[in-house]
Order: C-alpha cells, then sequence, then structure tokens
C-alpha cells in the first residue's frame, strides 16, 4: 500500500481511469524519500507500507482498518475473533530495528498500542486465550541484531511482559540450509494454551512444544529438518527433510514419525544418492565445528580426485544432515564435496554465532583448519585441485579467502559482499546490518571498514573467480560481484560475471528453473575448466 496514492475505491469510474493512467506513467521511474528504498524480492518500496484490510466476500469489497502510516509486519486473531494482535511500527526516513505489540478491537476498530519498558525485536504474537498472549521477542541489548528471540507471556489489557524462558538460547525458526523446497510455513502455532515452534539445535531443525509454566518439550528427534508444521486437537502433521530424501509429510504418533506421503521415494530408488559422512574439528578448547565429506560416486581408494569446498549464507544459518541437490550433482561429476559451521552459524546459541566485528578472523580460522582436517582424513583428495564456492555470507567468505590464500586453484563467488562501505549504503539491510555486524559505518571509520573488506585484497588474488548474480538482489546487490570482477581483470587475473535479470537473492533456492539450471551450469563449467584433471590413478 503507498499512502501518497488515493484509493481506488474512493474514486468515480472517471478519476478511477485517470488514476490507473497516472499510476502506469508511475512506472517509468522512481522517487526515494526513505530507507530501505527497495526490498529483496519486491523492488522498490520508498513510500510503502503494509497496511490491514477487511474483505467482504459476500459485496466482494474491501476496506482500511488502520493508519496508512503504520507499517504492518504481522497479525493473528484471538480465539473469539474479536481482537487482532499486530507487530507494527512507524517510521520517517528510516525504518528501525524495533517494532511495537497493537491490539486492534474489530468491532469498534479501536487500535491501542501495548506499552513496554524495554525496546524489542517482535518476531510473533499469537492469543493463548481472550486476555494473554505469548510472543517471541528479542532486546537485543547482548548480540545485537542476531540474538535468538526469547518467549514473553503479555496481558492484553496492561501490556504488562513476563519472561518465560530466561535460559532459553536457541533460534526459533528453521536455519538447516537447502535447495530443494517447495514453500513455507509456520514456525510457531498455538493449540489448547500450548505453544508449538520450531527450533534449530546443532545441525537439526526440531518441532517443540512449549507450556505456561515455561517447560519444553522437544517433540522431534530424528535428524534432518522440520520446514513446517501444524497442530490441531493435538494431532501433529509437518512437512519435513529426513535421510537424505526430499520433503514428505509426516505424522507424529506418541514422539513417533509416521510418512505420510511418498511423492518423492523414486529419487531415491532411481537415483544414486551420496551420502554425508559427518568430521568434527576442534577450533579451539571446546569449540567444536560440525562438517561433513562426500564422496564422489563411484570413489575408489586408489585414485586421486578434486574436491570443493562449500560455505553457507547467514552466516547465522548451518549446513545439516538434509539433501542438497547442488553437491549431489559436484559429487555426481568427479568432486569430493565439504562443507562445515564455522563459528557465526546457527544451532550452538549466542555465543557460538556472534561474530560481530570479527568477519574474515575466527570463521576464516574454522573454515581454512576444517580444510586441512578433510585434506588428513582424505588422502584421495588431490589438495592442488581443489575448488570453493558460496552465497552471501559464503560468498564474502569466498571473496575473502582468495584474497588471503593461494591455496584454491578456482572459485565461484554467488551473491556476495566484496565491500563493506557500497554494502551499507545500497543493500535494503546494508544501513543496519552493516553497522550491527560490522560495529561501524563508512562515516565513522572508514579505514576499518575498508579493512575488513574482501576489496581491499583483490590485488592479491591469483584465483581464477567466476561471480554469479542476480539483477534484482537488492540483499547483495550486482554492484557488489561487479566490484571484485573489475579488480581482478585489473589486475590480470581470470575471471567471468554471470548476471541473472528478474532473479533476486533467492536464485539458488527458488528461482524459476531455467536460470537455476544455467546457474548450476556455469558453476559445474567452471570448475570442470579449472579442476580438470578429474582422474589421477596413483603411481
Amino acid at each position: 500500500y503507498n499512502p501518497h496514492r488515493p484509493s481506488l475505491d474512493s474514486l468515480s469510474e472517471s478519476d478511477k481511469e485517470m488514476e490507473l493512467k497516472r499510476r502506469k506513467e508511475d512506472l517509468d521511474y522512481e522517487v526515494l524519500e526513505e530507507i530501505p528504498y527497495w526490498s529483496n524480492g519486491e523492488g522498490f518500496i520508498s513510500g510503502s507500507r503494509n497496511r490491514l484490510y477487511t474483505f467482504n466476500t459476500q459485496t466482494k469489497t474491501y476496506k482500511p482498518l488502520l493508519d496508512a502510516d503504520l507499517a504492518v509486519e504481522g497479525f493473528w486473531l484471538s480465539p473469539d475473533k474479536k481482537k487482532a494482535v499486530l507487530i507494527a511500527s512507524t517510521f520517517q526516513h528510516k525504518q528501525g530495528v524495533t517494532n511495537f505489540l497493537y491490539i486492534l478491537d474489530l468491532k469498534d476498530n479501536l487500535l491501542h498500542k501495548l506499552a513496554t519498558a524495554a525496546s524489542f525485536s517482535y518476531t510473533d504474537a499469537l492469543f493463548i486465550n481472550d486476555h494473554q498472549l505469548v510472543c517471541l521477542a528479542s532486546e537485543m541489548d547482548r548480540f545485537g541484531l542476531n540474538e535468538n528471540p526469547r518467549f514473553y507471556t503479555v496481558d492484553v489489557q496492561t501490556g504488562n511482559h513476563q519472561l518465560l524462558t530466561p535460559d532459553f538460547d536457541y533460534s526459533t525458526w528453521n536455519s538447516v540450509g537447502s535447495d530443494c523446497r517447495y514453500g513455507g510455513g509456520e514456525q510457531i502455532r498455538v493449540e489448547n494454551e500450548l505453544i508449538y515452534f520450531v527450533t534449530t539445535e546443532g545441525h537439526c531443525s526440531h518441532l517443540n512444544r512449549l507450556d505456561l509454566n515455561g517447560n519444553i518439550k522437544r517433540m522431534t528427534e530424528a535428524k534432518g529438518s522440520v520446514d513446517a508444521f501444524a497442530v490441531q486437537d493435538a494431532e501433529l502433521l509437518f512437512i519435513g527433510l529426513r535421510q537424505m530424501g526430499l520433503q514428505e509429510l509426516y505424522k507424529l504418533e506418541s514422539s513417533k514419525e509416521i510418512q505420510v506421503t511418498h511423492f518423492n521415494d523414486w529419487v531415491k530408488t532411481e537415483r544414486e544418492i551420496i551420502a554425508l559422512e559427518p568430521l568434527q574439528y576442534e577450533a579451539t578448547s571446546g569449540v567444536v565445528i560440525d562438517g561433513w565429506v562426500m564422496k564422489p560416486v563411484g570413489w575408489q581408494q586408489d585414485q586421486y580426485y578434486p574436491a570443493i569446498l562449500t560455505i553457507h549464507g547467514g552466516p547465522k544459518t548451518v549446513y545439516g544432515d538434509v539433501f542438497y541437490h547442488e553437491m549431489q550433482c559436484w559429487a555426481h561429476d568427479g568432486y569430493f564435496v565439504f562443507f562445515c559451521n564455522p563459528r557465526g552459524s546457527d544451532g550452538k546459541g549466542n555465543e557460538f554465532a556472534d561474530i560481530r566485528g570479527k568477519y574474515g578472523t575466527i570463521d576464516y580460522d574454522d573454515i581454512m583448519g576444517f580444510t586441512d582436517l578433510v585434506f588428513r582424513n582424505y588422502s584421495s583428495i588431490n589438495t592442488k585441485q581443489v575448488g570453493v564456492t558460496g552465497g552471501s555470507y559464503g560468498g564474502f567468505m569466498t571473496n575473502w579467502i582468495i584474497g588471503h590464500t593461494h591455496q584454491f586453484k578456482a572459485a565461484v563467488s554467488q551473491r556476495s559482499i566484496s565491500n563493506w562501505a557500497s554494502m551499507a549504503c545500497s543493500s535494503d539491510i546494508g544501513y543496519y546490518f552493516v553497522e550491527d555486524q560490522m560495529k561501524n559505518m563508512p562515516w565513522v571509520d572508514y579505514s576499518k571498514l575498508w579493512h575488513d573488506s574482501p576489496l581491499k585484497y583483490a590485488d592479491q588474488v591469483r584465483t581464477p573467480t567466476l561471480f554469479i548474480h542476480s539483477e534484482e538482489d537488492y540483499r547483495c546487490w550486482l554492484v557488489e560481484g561487479l566490484q571484485m570482477f573489475t579488480a581482478l581483470k585489473y589486475h590480470g587475473v581470470e575471471a567471468r560475471l554471470c548476471m541473472f535479470r528478474g532473479e533476486n537473492h533467492e536464485l539458488s533456492r527458488s528461482g524459476k528453473p531455467k536460470p537455476r539450471m544455467r546457474r548450476l551450469q556455469e558453476i559445474m563449467q567452471w570448475f570442470e575448466t579449472y579442476l580438470s584433471d578429474k582422474i589421477d590413478t596413483r603411481q
């Protein structure tokens, strides 16, 4: 909704025609008056707000319920359907990172803001009953934007918050990466005054249940991920990734998982699925990095093979025991594939995930230490024929790695970050993400921000590098890849940039089929070119 434009419902037919013509002409230009001025997957959003409406199913008409300046981030109805709780905010010039809870009386259309003594970033708020809410919120006071939220109960009348889970330290969403999910679903739901929610713990995600005494019971134990769930009358269904298979629907009965659908069983019978071999690396005393290795199809002990190191995005996500299509393709093409969850990853609490101001330091050490461990444990890897790739944060780390070591013979940097200063002022999240994660901004200490940027070290790069970006990726904008590409070309390093029109930051996970296929072809052809000694028989 754009408050600067009149509602079509309020106009006469002739005025409506003129307004539609005006809107069509407006598509020829953009006027920016605030930040963020664009959003990944949405395009330019300056001046736009998400607004709450009601729709009459009989008359097929709709009307707005709230003031046009209120940006609604989410809403949930009370059990009696007489009230709604909203997470929303108002802003001018710059959208903040905190928000507020509002109660909307649907009968009288009266809005009441629930006052709190603290500033919160709310992610969810649901009615436990007609008089009490449960919400997920973070004060961000110790670990910044990525601080794990905790559960609070909230009195609908007074707004009084009571912390329900003081010692809880997991993310309340599924951050286990995969490129083979179809859609998404709820991560939290209330049923009979019990709160059901998803957590990422270690390298798996699980379904949990919380009661009003703060007791948490894990409902699932199997490795893999819970991608979406539904609960009604204590009956639980969830969509998950299990045992290196694709998504299926499962039913929980007495803590036992029963597979309901078999849409994707054919993959395991008609294709050879390469298993993940777990490998742990102790970075420092008590700090254990979880990782995995995939052997190439047809692996034989007496032969050498090239390898690919892949790095996840986030950084607060995880790799886990789930199916990853691109990795299976690389293994089927004759490569070892290895990957890990360095510090900065999800699943092990706030302390482990907190790398603010440390990007390219302890995380780099963890990744390189894990790489050395893989080489020691898998003697079939030709260590002179190893490539590195990653997207988003993984793209940043790829750019960082090639500027700090010549160990890798080829690289593929995807939807990357190369310059923290340009990231701060061009990304849809840059103005608050960089300030929080790098503890800096260009006008505060540019030299420090430049010191932490991969572009500073581009003159040290010798690794042939393919850059993959999407034209509509406003999270890690195209300019990040262009800067690094230009720097490599300037210094005579083999480089190629492939840009995908009509795609955004989610290309590798939910892009259109043909662009996703072309992306994978680009990656495999690049590694084929520079890691071409596929199989060497040992002498």
